[in-house]
């Protein structure tokens, strides 16, 4: 599969500019599956853009949405901008979410600034983590700080004691993943998680793709 994958890529990417191809590249060497975002029922369609384009900013290739209060009301707005760049897991109910998280080997780490949260520059950033961010109004359900295995906050010195999802989900992200860059842990993506991005992001590139991998489809079939 991987070599055929190589071929079809190989093939497609004849479609592209060297710009573009080169570009792939050089995003794909900063991407990171080491954290991954997780976002609770967020109701305000604009907080779930702005935290897909942090994540998309500061190289967090997966964001995982949750729409079990409201339903699937993200659909016009994954339409549009970072979502061709970042990957959007989408699940029904928040024990779906965190039971996939924790398969993949993620540790469930929740954002609050309640209780004895570990402040955002001292978390340790060794562990795969899956960071979740609730809703506006009333922050994370009790079924994820029920299960989390660690709290991180953001140290603030105002009188004003929370953030803006999106303020707060950008702060959060842009430091661990500078960090994440500064330590020796091995945080890039594998080889084959950039071939498989490059394949994609290469589709969603080229106008008629569908026409063209039958072309090359058929052209396969005759060798």
């Amino acid at each position: 599969m991987e070599k055929f994958n190589q071929e079809l890529l190989t093939y497609l990417e004849g479609f592209l500019t060297e710009n573009r191809k080169e570009g792939f590249l050089r995003v794909l060497k900063n991407r990171t599956k080491h954290f991954t975002i997780a976002m609770e029922d967020v109701y305000q369609l604009h907080n779930t853009s702005a935290v897909m384009r942090s994540c998309e900013v500061f190289g967090v290739q997966e964001l995982n949405v949750i729409e079990q209060k409201f339903g699937k009301r993200i659909d016009s707005e994954i339409a549009m901008g970072a979502q061709k760049w970042v990957d959007v897991n989408r699940f029904n109910t928040v024990q779906s979410c965190i039971d996939a998280k924790r398969a993949q080997g993620y540790q469930i780490i929740a954002t609050t600034p309640h209780n004895d949260s570990c402040m955002l520059h001292e978390f340790d950033i060794s562990k795969p983590s899956a960071i979740f961010f609730g809703t506006e109004k009333n922050g994370l359900s009790e079924e994820v700080i029920n299960q989390a295995d660690g709290f991180i906050k953001i140290p603030m010195v105002g009188y004003t004691e929370s953030l803006n999802i999106s303020v707060s989900a950008a702060i959060i992200i842009q430091d661990v993943t500078t960090r994440l860059r500064q330590s020796n842990i091995d945080w890039h993506l594998t080889e084959d998680e950039i071939l498989e991005k490059r394949l994609d992001w290469t589709r969603k590139s080229i106008k008629d793709i569908d026409f063209i991998e039958k072309k090359f489809y058929e052209m396969i079939s005759k060798e």
